[in-house]
């Protein structure tokens, strides 16, 4: 710890607005005459500062924990050029994202040019399907931007959950996305890195485009930005165009690898092997030995099956040519399994099941407001839509009338009676494709063996980390299905 005393780590708190005064009289009158690795763990215990300010702080470090008004809460993703952040308004309290350049590159001009015109570029658009860019700053040697936070994850993380999506489902994913890339068109900007992680699914189902970092520039003359303007290429973009004679830049490359994400949504299975190895990227042959679609899965809608093939079309002049035309052709396929299934629904085929046209929705009976958020940021960046009930009752009659697709009992707050609610939530659920998962605190372990279990209601017992309990919640939801 570098800090000398608690009282210099209490005044630096304090001065970064890091935390309410209120809870940081509360922890030192708590800590006593403990030194400030004391109050940093209690801090941090109480989550009056998370986990990533407490390791920042721990190293002795304040510098980029507040940026232009902005407190940074949690990282939320990290690259090779940028980190994106959970940052929190000092002055009312809002959520955003706030992208920052890397240390690496902040005193490298051609670097810092092309985070800002990814900033400036895309200030101007306003969409929804596109994460809108707010503010732009440079603090300290720090260059950011903040943006709107999308509480959710990206489309890897949420594919990693559910394997993959039905028809319908992908189909509405994919056209609001190409809804985003028509727009972004339409103000004169192509993407120019689409890819899953750039794609953001929110906890409201919908899916906005993120990271226009290597955009194509059209500006006024209707002419992109090449090469020679300082503008990169994703390799995989630049492998494409060459190797097919198409324009830098061209527009209708964005379209391939949204075909290629259809594709992943569709089978769950990438189109072409993922790599890291820059050789492989570099042969046009990755992106044309494709395994035709239906090979993959049989049962797709022949119509989804040709527009998604059409986009991955090679010879970029065989391919949808804009944007706009693929949103036509998605919104009629997309029409047309709606009619089908309202048709099914009304002969009394619907399943109605809970998350059905989303994501998996997972219930936790939890009451401490601090565990709700720790447990509701976590599993909704990973693809889940979270409630949250306090009451464990009311959980049981959820369960009767509008179950969700696992229910999760956290034992410190359902408290001694938590092997009875465990014993009526598996009887309520009885055959029904519905997980339960019960996590005893360590002092109900005793309990754990007269619980019954099954391949869907498994029980834990603390400590546990929230990824092997993301573990069993996603084992339990494969077998449920």
């Amino acid at each position: 710890m570098a800090f000398r005393s608690t009282g210099e780590l209490a005044q630096t708190v304090s001065r970064l607005k890091l935390v309410e005064p209120e809870h940081l009289d509360e922890c030192l009158a708590e800590v006593g005459g403990g030194g400030p690795d004391d109050l940093l763990r209690l801090l941090e215990k109480k989550h009056y500062v998370t986990s990533y300010q407490a390791s920042v702080l721990g190293r002795g470090r304040t510098d980029g924990l507040v940026l232009g008004g902005y407190k940074l809460m949690y990282k939320n993703a990290s690259g090779s050029f940028a980190r994106v952040y959970r940052a929190c308004a000092i002055a009312d309290g809002r959520m955003l994202g706030l992208k920052v350049l890397r240390d690496r590159w902040a005193k490298d001009p051609r670097q810092v040019a092309q985070f800002r015109r990814e900033a400036e570029l895309c200030r101007r658009l306003r969409h929804r399907n596109i994460v809108p860019i707010y503010e732009i700053g440079n603090e300290n040697g720090f260059h950011f931007f903040t943006m709107e936070f999308v509480e959710g994850g990206n489309l890897r993380d949420f594919l990693r959950i559910r394997g993959k999506l039905s028809p319908v489902e992908a189909t509405r994913c994919t056209l609001e996305m190409a809804e985003g890339l028509d727009y972004a068109l339409s103000m004169g900007c192509t993407h120019r890195d689409l890819k899953l992680t750039n794609v953001l699914m929110g906890t409201d189902g919908v899916a906005k485009l993120v990271d226009f970092g290597l955009a194509g520039d059209y500006g006024l003359s209707g002419s992109a930005a090449s090469d020679a303007d300082g503008v990169e290429r994703a390799l995989e973009y630049a492998t494409l165009e060459k190797g097919t004679n198409a324009p830098d830049h061209d527009p209708r490359s964005d379209l391939y690898f949204l075909g290629a994400i259809y594709y992943e949504l569709l089978t769950g299975t990438p189109p072409y092997p993922p790599t890291s190895s820059r050789d492989e990227r570099k042969r046009l042959s990755r992106y044309t030995n494709i395994r035709p679609l239906k090979s993959v899965e049989p049962n797709i809608p022949p119509r989804i099956a040709q527009i998604a093939e059409r986009l991955m079309k090679v010879n970029p002049d065989l391919r949808y040519q804009k944007p706009s035309e693929v949103v036509a052709d998605l919104r009629s396929v997309l029409a047309e399994m709606t009619d089908a299934a309202d048709e099914r629904g009304a002969a009394g085929g619907g399943k109605g099941a809970a998350g059905e046209d989303g994501q998996p929705v997972i219930m936790f009976v939890e009451s401490r407001h601090d565990q709700q958020n720790v447990l509701r940021e976590y599993f909704s960046r990973r693809g889940a839509r979270v409630l949250m009930v306090t009451d464990p009752g009311r959980a049981l009659v959820r369960l009767k009338s509008n179950p969700p697709d696992c229910l999760v009992l956290i034992g410190q707050s359902v408290g001694d009676e938590i092997g009875e609610v465990f014993a009526k939530a598996v009887a309520t659920i009885g055959e029904r494709p519905i997980a339960c998962v019960a996590v005893l605190a360590e002092e109900q372990g005793e309990v754990a063996p007269t619980l019954q279990t099954s391949k869907l209601a498994r029980v834990l017992v603390q400590p546990i980390k929230l990824r092997e309990l993301r573990d069993q919640i996603a084992r339990a939801l494969r077998r449920a299905r």
